[in-house]
């Protein structure tokens, strides 16, 4: 790490500011403007990038590189002219309180465990972490609330520049070996690791912490959550979708689970009604067709795949001919089918009648199944040559 003056590591606050132009150049992601200090985080350390306008135009991207932090804006600004910058607060606001939970939720897991954060991203809407060793849901949960106890304790979150000698004594968390001036972030009781984001003054800042999900990654655990007005807006849309839910189940929103249960056992008891209705009519229709030696195309209407597999084998059971093809238009010139070819030309015919057919699929064990774009003459055609063909 070098030494970190910028505006926004010494005012993380700051969302206004006023500075001058000193490089100004149009690229591929639009104008590349750089200033004498700036208030604008550029990405890094798995915290994105912050966004605003200087004098009113837009800033979508900020980027640290070797002469400096460069913003990319929709305009072009004069050398030496001064500026004012405007931060999207509620953005890098959003940004501190989640980064800054990452700090306390993986200080616990390593302090609880002694797993280090081996992966850290944060998207718009979750904060993705990965740790390297297994926790369970009920650990996960344990992590969460002592978390959320640091979040009620409101302690500060202090950052200090250590020279060698009380760096080479000082316990942190670090990802790798770091040289020249290390930005300590300190959450008392949780957390102590080299950090070059932004953060809120304190842990009640942060409110609360959630996780959504976690599970095993890589032989360690990926753990999901967000923070503060984060969390709150994911809470919200849950609340959206348990209401909306409930009222189509017609059951009280903390009940949703057993009313689903039933509808899905209406489901099945309906599905297993269907399927016996279903073998009737295939072995109605079955009997309606006569065996015969040659290949047999079948086109039935308003079939799903399923069915179509159904009827296919039981045609192939009651042995009504050496090839079966039954079909069903799914949109104007596309077919899905299901095939019943012998194993020997199972491989061939159905890879010869895709090509012919502009289809695809596959399958084994007698049966393939995929789509054809082409009408019913021109499958019953191709069927009948590419039989020929391989039966000759």
């Amino acid at each position: 790490m070098t030494a970190m003056t910028e505006l926004f590591y010494r005012d993380p606050y700051a969302c206004k500011f006023t500075s001058k132009v000193t490089s100004c150049v149009e690229g591929e992601m639009g104008f590349e403007v750089m200033l004498e200090d700036t208030a604008f985080y550029p990405e890094g350390g798995g915290q994105p990038a912050d966004h605003g306008t200087i004098d009113g135009a837009a800033v979508f991207d900020v980027r640290r590189t070797p002469a400096g932090i460069v913003h990319y804006c929709e305009k072009a600004f004069d050398v030496g002219q001064d500026v004012k910058g405007v931060l999207d607060w509620e953005r890098r606001f959003d940004n501190m309180q989640n980064h800054t939970g990452e700090h306390v939720f993986s200080g616990i897991v390593n302090a609880k465990f002694g797993f280090d954060n081996v992966g850290f991203h944060m998207d718009d809407d979750v904060i993705t972490c990965d740790f390297s060793g297994v926790m369970t849901e009920e650990e996960v949960a344990e992590v969460e609330r002592i978390a959320n106890d640091a979040v009620i304790a409101n302690v500060p979150v202090n950052v200090s520049f250590p020279d060698a000698e009380a760096l080479e004594k000082l316990v942190y968390r670090s990802k790798k070996a770091l040289k020249g001036d290390v930005r300590i972030v300190d959450v008392p009781g949780c957390d102590r690791c080299a950090c070059c984001g932004v953060h809120v003054r304190s842990t009640g800042e942060i409110g609360l912490i959630k996780v959504l999900s976690s599970m095993k990654h890589r032989g360690g655990t990926r753990v999901f959550f967000v923070c503060g007005i984060r969390a709150l807006r994911d809470y919200e849309a849950r609340i959206r979708e348990t209401r909306a839910v409930s009222a189509l189940l017609s059951a009280k929103p903390l009940e949703i689970s057993s009313a689903v249960e039933r509808v899905l056992a209406e489901s099945a008891a309906k599905d297993a009604r269907i399927a016996a209705m279903n073998r009737t009519i295939f072995d109605l229709k079955a009997d309606a067709i006569p065996a015969q030696e040659t290949p047999l195309v079948v086109l039935e209407e308003g079939f799903p795949p399923f069915e179509l597999r159904q009827f296919c084998v039981q045609l192939s059971e009651a042995k009504k001919a050496p090839f079966i093809a039954v079909m069903s238009e799914t949109e104007p010139g596309v077919m899905s089918y299901v095939c019943a070819i012998p194993d020997d030309l199972l491989r061939p015919v159905s890879i010869a009648l895709n090509k012919r057919l502009n289809g695809r699929g596959g399958g084994a064990k007698g049966f393939v199944q995929g789509s054809w774009k082409a009408d019913e003459t021109a499958v019953r055609e191709a069927v009948a040559a590419v039989w020929a063909e391989h039966t000759a």
